[in-house]
C-alpha cells in the first residue's frame, strides 16, 4: 500500500510527504463569491472525521420529509458557500424540496482547498475524506430527516473526482451521482499519476476500470450507482478523455454497451443515454462545445436556471445544476425539453478567467498549443524547481 508519509517523490525526494507536494504545485489562487450570509448551516461534532473536513448543510423549511439528500463537493479554491452560490443548489432546494450537504476541505488539511482524491488514504472505504464525507451523511439522515434510499453526490474538478470515489466505495449509500470534469475512480495514487491522469487520461480497458470500482466497496454489492457524466469539450485542464474513461468504467460496472442507447438533445446540448434491459436511464454523459473547465451554468430565473457565474462556473445556457436533480429523480415538476431555450452559439471558446488550482500548470504548459503533446516529467520537474523543492 502507498505510504505518502514515507515515499520520496519520483525518488527525488527522500521522506516528503505527497500532500506537501502537491500544495506546492498548486499555486494558482481564485475567489468565489460566498452565498447570503447565514444560508448554510455548520456542523462539528458529525463523527470522528478521519479526513480532517468541515460540514455544511441547507435543509428547506416546511417541507415534509423524508428528504432526498444530494452531496455537493467543491472545487480546489472553493468553499463549500462559495460553490453553492454558484452552482444553485440550495435554490434549487428550496423550489423542489431536498436538502443539501456540502463538505468543505480545510486550509489546514489542504492550503489550496482540494479534496485529495489521488491520496490512497483518502479515497478507500472507511479511511480519511471519504469517511469523513459518509459520516456526514449518515449525520444528515439521523438528525435531519433525509431518506436513505435517495442519497446523491456530485461534484466539480477535484469534487468531481472525489465524487468517483464515494460512488465506488459506498454504492450501499448512493443510489446515483454526477461528476463533472473529474476523472474515473482508480486514475492516480500520487502526484505524477494525477498530473497525467488530468492532462493526458491514458486509455485503460473498460474491465479495467471497471473492475477498480468492483474492488473498492466489500461484496456483496446489491445495485451500483446511476452516473452522470458532464464536461466541455474545451477543458484543457482535466481532458475530456477523462469522460470517456469515466463512462466506459461505469458502463463496465453495469453490464452496458459501449455505445450508448440513445442520443438526446437538451437546450441544444446532445446527450448520450445509456439503458438497461428494462428501458430505465442507467449513465448519461452531457459533452458542452466550446466549454473550458468548470460547471456548465444557465443562469437566471426560470424554473430550470439557477446559479450565478464565476471562476469555473461556466453560463453557457445549460443548468448542469437542475438538468443532474431531474436525473436523480427529486424535481417533481418536470420540464418538457422543448420548453427549453436553446443557448446562443459562441463564437470562441469559453475559458475562465484563470487556472483552478488543481490543474498544477506551469508558465510553459500553460502556453502551450491546444491538442499538443505535454511532456509531463518536464512539466513536473518545472513545477517543482519552481516551488523550490528540485534544483536544476
Amino acid at each position: 500500500m502507498f505510504n505518502s508519509k514515507k515515499s520520496g517523490v519520483f525518488g527525488l525526494l527522500r521522506g516528503w510527504d505527497t500532500k506537501n507536494t502537491i500544495r506546492k504545485l498548486q499555486t494558482a489562487k481564485h475567489d468565489i463569491p460566498p452565498s447570503r450570509a447565514g444560508r448554510l448551516n455548520e456542523a462539528q461534532n458529525f463523527g470522528t472525521n478521519p479526513g480532517q473536513l468541515g460540514m455544511f448543510s441547507y435543509v428547506p423549511q416546511h417541507v415534509p420529509g423524508p428528504l432526498p439528500l444530494v452531496v455537493v463537493l467543491h472545487g480546489c479554491g472553493q468553499t463549500a458557500a462559495g460553490y453553492d452560490h454558484g452552482a444553485g443548489w440550495s435554490m434549487l432546494a428550496d423550489r423542489y424540496g431536498f436538502a443539501v450537504l456540502l463538505p468543505e476541505q480545510q486550509r489546514s488539511n489542504n492550503p489550496n482547498g482540494c479534496f485529495n482524491w489521488f491520496q490512497p488514504g483518502d479515497t478507500q472505504r472507511d479511511g480519511g475524506e471519504a469517511a469523513s464525507i459518509h459520516q456526514m451523511v449518515e449525520y444528515m439522515i439521523r438528525d435531519s430527516g433525509v431518506d436513505s434510499s435517495r442519497v446523491f453526490v456530485t461534484g466539480l474538478s477535484a469534487g468531481g473526482a472525489m465524487t468517483s470515489v464515494m460512488l465506488a466505495c459506498y454504492p450501499d449509500v448512493f443510489a446515483a451521482g454526477a461528476i463533472i470534469a473529474g476523472l474515473p475512480y482508480g486514475a492516480a495514487a500520487n502526484v505524477q499519476q494525477a498530473l497525467k491522469s488530468m492532462y493526458q487520461s491514458p486509455p485503460r480497458t473498460a474491465r479495467h476500470w471497471g473492475d477498480l470500482v468492483r474492488a473498492a466497496a466489500p461484496p456483496p454489492v446489491k445495485s451500483w450507482p446511476r452516473v452522470s457524466v458532464w464536461h466541455g469539450n474545451a477543458d484543457q485542464t482535466v481532458v475530456p478523455a477523462n469522460a470517456i474513461e469515466t463512462i466506459k468504467q461505469w458502463t463496465n460496472v453495469h453490464g452496458l454497451a459501449a455505445e450508448p442507447s440513445k442520443l438526446d438533445s437538451v437546450q441544444g446540448h446532445s446527450r448520450q443515454v445509456w439503458l438497461n434491459d428494462a428501458g430505465d436511464e442507467i449513465v448519461e454523459s452531457y459533452s458542452i462545445p466550446l466549454m473550458a473547465h468548470g460547471t456548465p451554468l444557465a443562469t437566471g430565473d426560470a424554473a430550470f436556471q439557477c446559479g450565478a457565474a464565476g471562476p469555473f462556473l461556466l453560463d453557457v445556457g445549460i443548468s448542469s445544476s437542475f438538468h443532474i436533480a431531474q436525473f436523480f429523480g427529486i424535481i417533481g415538476d418536470v420540464i418538457p425539453a422543448a420548453k427549453f431555450a436553446a443557448p446562443k452559439a459562441a463564437s470562441r471558446p469559453l475559458r475562465p478567467a484563470a487556472e483552478p488550482l488543481n490543474s498544477a500548470r506551469t508558465n510553459d504548459e500553460a502556453n502551450s498549443k491546444p491538442g499538443s503533446a505535454i511532456d509531463i516529467s518536464a512539466v513536473i520537474s518545472a513545477a517543482l524547481a519552481k516551488a523550490g523543492l528540485l534544483r536544476r
